[in-house]
């Protein structure tokens, strides 16, 4: 055995392995390069596409142990892990079971990217300057997650040299495409932080003003069975919400949560008032509308927390966005098999999907999702987990 140094990020021939620290170590007899710190990225074929198109699977581990897995269809994340009060790890997100389910449809959005708009666009319509334009309509007479959006092409992969593992995924929306004006160059990063963070770094620059609204679509159970979130408590730093009409759009208002079921300003279970006699919630068969942060200032800060009380596992999610939507899993039906056996019930995960407004488009007295050439959009979200 020889002393080798082993330099930031190194590349291994067999596939990718990221190692995240430079440090001196004997070489293993194996050849596989290591680190006393646990922190790598591995690459290997996930699938291929009917075009032959190769879509490749990135696996993040941290120096903690926590795993998150990545395809570079949509940006998928189709595998979290995160460990419980006994420190056992266990996978906290929605997926498929199986790559056919990605490369076919995704309606659900399992753990995807979402662009060019997340969230509903009335009618897939909106004017700027004057022109207007028609979008895919894919959600009743609506346009949802940006028609066949982000979620269905093949992203560029990059590893990112750091202390902790990260993914650059690129992606470029051309002008037209689902009907949306201005070549969209995209770029989100992925970082799984050595303090059990999923960190998302989005960017995105047009070359004609156009409209961006980006989220990631995660669905979270946190008990690691994928059985029923109806029992997690749920904390959501709002004061109001959006309420929709029968097709999910905004009505416009913005209306106090204070004494009604989507009041999440005090920790309470998420099943504790989903069933309740109240308009909006049947409109949606449970949660699926907009909250708007309390503290609508533009700074990276706790919006939300959820907290499974069985495992002890805590989720924190900090973003500068000005609004979040939190989808209780309303259309999940048990036709999808889950990664847990058995089949992904109504309620089995939740998504909490930091965003602007939705429709904004089409309601000046929303926050404006206009973005111009010359201009950087840039957001974050983080999903910190912990225990308690």
């Amino acid at each position: 055995m020889k002393n080798v140094k082993i330099a930031l990020c190194a590349l291994l021939v067999s596939g990718l392995m990221f190692s995240c620290k430079e440090e001196k170590k004997d070489e293993p007899a194996t050849g596989q390069v290591e680190t006393a710190s646990k922190s790598s990225i591995e690459k290997a074929n996930y699938a291929t596409t009917e075009d032959g198109i190769s879509i490749d699977k990135y696996t993040l581990t941290n120096a903690n142990g926590m795993k998150m897995e990545v395809i570079t269809m949509g940006g998928d994340i189709i595998s979290l892990t995160a460990p419980d009060k006994d420190g056992k790890f266990e996978d906290v997100v929605l997926g498929y079971t199986s790559p056919d389910h990605y490369l076919t449809d995704n309606p659900t959005f399992f753990g995807a990217i979402i662009g060019r708009y997340g969230n509903r666009i009335a009618n897939g319509k909106f004017s700027l300057d004057g022109k207007d334009y028609q979008l895919t309509v894919n959600d009743g007479p609506n346009s949802l997650h940006g028609g066949k959006g982000f979620d269905k092409n093949i992203w560029t992969a990059e590893p990112v040299e750091g202390d902790a593992p990260a993914l650059k995924l690129s992606y470029t929306a051309k002008d037209g495409e689902e009907g949306y004006p201005g070549d969209l160059k995209v770029v989100v990063t992925y970082t799984l932080t050595n303090d059990n963070e999923l960190k998302i770094d989005y960017e995105a620059e047009t070359d004609k003003k156009t409209v961006v609204n980006l989220t990631q679509h995660s669905y979270f159970n946190l008990s690691g069975n994928f059985k029923s979130i109806l029992d997690h408590v749920l904390e959501i730093k709002a004061d109001k919400f959006l309420p929709v009409n029968a097709t999910l759009i905004p009505t416009g208002e913005l209306k106090p949560v204070a004494g009604t079921p989507f009041d999440f300003t005090s920790p309470k279970e998420v099943g504790k008032d989903i069933n309740a006699d109240n308009k909006q919630l049947k409109i949606a068969g449970g949660y699926d509308h907009c909250w708007i942060i309390t503290d609508s200032s533009n700074n990276l800060k706790e919006v939300a927390n959820l907290y499974h009380k069985a495992s002890g596992r805590y989720m924190q999610v900090y973003t500068d966005q000005p609004a979040i939507q939190f989808y209780s899993g309303n259309f999940l039906d048990g036709s999808l098999d889950s990664k847990g056996g058995g089949k992904y019930d109504k309620n089995s995960g939740l998504c909490l999907e930091t965003q602007h407004y939705p429709d904004a488009p089409n309601q000046p007295a929303f926050p404006s999702t206009t973005l111009n050439p010359g201009e950087k959009y840039t957001t974050t979200t983080i999903y910190k987990f912990s225990v308690k």
